[in-house]
């Protein structure tokens, strides 16, 4: 076991433990057979049992090796949250319990995704949440270094599954790993990578099934310059709602995207057309998950400013180009178009940033476009592999 090892060769170790494959989705198929809409104070209470369960079996079996050991929860460290449920952040982590333990030469093994709020309700940080929770300690606790340990060994220029070609990263930067997060790659959870940006934590990915191949997340300039694009990226959770001959008019945008902010629902990319006549579409997405939400809440936006009518789309998917090069090179985005082009994919939606270029399309020609923008940058050329 990775962490007897590394206690054994005299490094103190905190671990952070996510609950067991399929655990949460169980517990919520429970809640679902009552209600669609569980009360979210309720659906915590009731999923963090998964990250308490891995924590008291992970103490069990390091003590059964010899070592000391001590399950931890949420509120015990304590880690306290905002009352957002189901998608709390922390506001505050405590060391000084942990540090005793520590002190006393006991290995303390934290449960992921929760906390506690204020008033003593327990919450959860929303899915790979218990990423967030290791960076977390380890920036309190002033650790070494974080090592995530999950079932692929580090980032991947692009899903294995999709692109059979792609290939390891060795480092990639924090600002990378961060739009490759927030677009759909799997590896890490975004808010993870952006408080171990902020706090300066050393944050390495690696194998649970072991092997010598682990990527590092590193600072920019820590990047050896040797691609423009550094991975690319398929987000299926993603939705797109269309307000048709909305009035424009100054505050129409904060009246049509305020609900959903109130609400919790993260809106992303954002369209609005020319004026005609007085008049404009207006167009965003949004996750999949929020979709039944976000239309009650913008249907009754649309019939208060006299919007002709509300379209929403779930049939679609979003391809991403991601690299510090973008904003040092022109033609990237020429590039990319051009590579989406050549298979007759038509792009509904675009959006950029310094580190990125990401392109709405059809559901269906997801995979096809990830390929096309992989193999057009080159990162599929075994000419191109660092390892």
């Amino acid at each position: 076991m990775g962490v007897a090892s590394t206690k054994i060769k005299g490094n103190r170790v905190a671990v952070v433990v996510s609950a067991m494959g399929g655990q949460t989705d169980h517990l919520l198929e429970l809640a679902a057979e009552i209600t669609d809409n569980p009360p979210g104070r309720e659906q915590d209470a009731l999923v963090a049992t998964g990250e308490q369960v891995c924590a008291a079996l992970m103490a069990i079996t390091l003590e059964s090796l010899g070592h000391r050991a001590k399950s931890m929860m949420g509120l015990h460290l304590p880690l306290i949250t905002d009352h957002v449920h189901t998608r709390a952040r922390i506001t505050d982590l405590q060391t000084e319990n942990i540090s005793k333990i520590l002190d006393e030469d006991i290995i303390p093994v934290v449960t992921g995704f929760q906390g506690v709020t204020e008033d003593g309700s327990i919450s959860t940080l929303g899915r790979g949440g218990s990423d967030t929770t290791a960076v977390a300690l380890a920036a309190a606790l002033k650790a070494d270094c974080c090592e995530i340990y999950t079932d692929v060994d580090g980032v991947y220029t692009a899903d294995p599954g999709i692109c059979p070609r792609a290939r390891h990263i060795n480092r990639i930067s924090y600002q990378e790993m961060l739009e490759l997060a927030g677009l759909g790659a799997k590896v890490l959870h975004s808010r993870s990578v952006e408080l171990a940006q902020k706090f300066q934590v050393p944050l390495v990915v690696k194998s649970s099934f072991g092997g010598d191949r682990h990527t590092w997340i590193v600072n920019e300039e820590d990047v050896m310059e040797n691609s423009v694009i550094k991975g690319v990226t398929l987000e299926r959770n993603v939705s797109k709602i269309s307000l048709l001959r909305v009035p424009d008019r100054p505050g129409i945008a904060h009246q049509i995207l305020s609900p959903l902010a109130e609400a919790a629902i993260n809106v992303d990319m954002i369209i609005q057309n020319a004026s005609i006549d007085g008049y404009t579409d207006f167009t965003f997405t949004i996750p999949t998950t929020d979709l039944s939400k976000a239309k009650k809440l913008v249907e009754k936006v649309a019939a208060d400013i006299d919007a002709l009518d509300m379209l929403a789309a779930n049939n679609i998917v979003k391809v991403s180009a991601v690299g510090i090069g973008i904003k040092t090179n022109p033609g990237v985005a020429a590039r990319m178009f051009k590579s989406l082009s050549a298979e007759n994919i038509n792009i509904e939606m675009i959006s950029t940033s310094e580190y990125r270029i990401s392109c709405v399309i059809e559901e269906k020609y997801g995979e096809l476009a990830v390929r096309a923008v992989h193999n057009a940058f080159g990162l599929d050329n075994a000419v191109n592999r660092e390892d």
